[in-house]
């Protein structure tokens, strides 16, 4: 059995709700920096700079490696080596977006990762729901999208998952778990760190090489399918998502 086929059969056990009370689309779910968007420079210095407005001055050591990692979860991390309260969390992060938007309208400009435009259209016209499961917060991923230039409206939102005060990546994805019950879900990242949320949500994995990890890296994951970017690599993808179980109402 193939690892697609085994992640597959996964996806089948969120198909337990009654079709005809909801729409049985499946949900792709979008990791964003690395995988939407090519990941920016300096990826740990703002989370470092908000801490420092938040305790009023510098830290003493530096923040933790951040890919892979939420939001909430680098903050905490930063926090606790920094031997910090626990408390500045909420303060920290509400620095992380506002320094996000002055960036935003300060002219930082992301670049949209490659064959990303071409495989959100592909997808929604095989009929799956564009979403996100992201690390960072609702505002920030605004910002980082807009500034990109990816069209916002492509997503739904409000089926969407954010990780400003989660933890842990699997809390976001138990999290899109249990609220999209009976809709059948894939994610797309670029990080081992999408692929341990999402084998413990037991939610299929799709690998993508256009963030800090490689392709041999990757392949080290669980994930049922990787590819190099979404340019070359659609053509599998799309392959794979038309293995997935009918669609067709009972």
């Amino acid at each position: 059995m193939t690892r697609w086929t085994d992640a597959a059969a996964r996806l089948c056990q969120h198909g337990t709700v009654d079709d005809t009370e909801r729409d049985p689309r499946p949900y792709v779910l979008w990791d964003v920096d690395g995988t939407l968007l090519r990941n920016g420079v300096n990826a740990g210095g703002l989370y470092g700079e908000a801490i420092e407005l938040a305790i009023g001055r510098p830290l003493e050591h530096p923040v933790p490696r951040v890919h892979g990692k939420t939001d909430g979860q680098i903050i905490w991390e930063a926090l606790d080596a920094n031997g910090l309260p626990r408390d500045l969390h909420s303060l920290a992060s509400a620095h992380l977006d506002r320094l996000s938007l002055e960036r935003h309208l300060g002219g930082s400009r992301r670049e949209i990762a490659p064959g990303v435009v071409g495989a959100l259209r592909a997808f929604a016209e095989r009929g799956f729901v564009n979403a996100l499961l992201t690390g960072n917060s609702a505002n920030r991923t605004r910002y980082k999208m807009e500034g990109a230039g990816l069209d916002t409206l492509a997503f739904d939102w409000g089926h969407s998952y954010f990780g400003d005060t989660a933890p842990l990546r699997a809390e976001i994805t138990l999290r899109a778990a249990a609220e999209l019950e009976g809709h059948r879900l894939v994610i797309i990242g670029d990080t081992p760190g999408d692929g341990i949320g999402a084998d413990a949500a037991g939610i299929p994995f799709i690998a993508v090489a256009t963030g800090h990890y490689t392709v041999a890296e990757l392949r080290e994951t669980g994930a049922a399918l990787v590819v190099e970017d979404l340019l070359g690599g659609l053509p599998e993808v799309l392959a794979a998502l038309a293995g997935l179980p009918s669609l067709d109402r009972a």
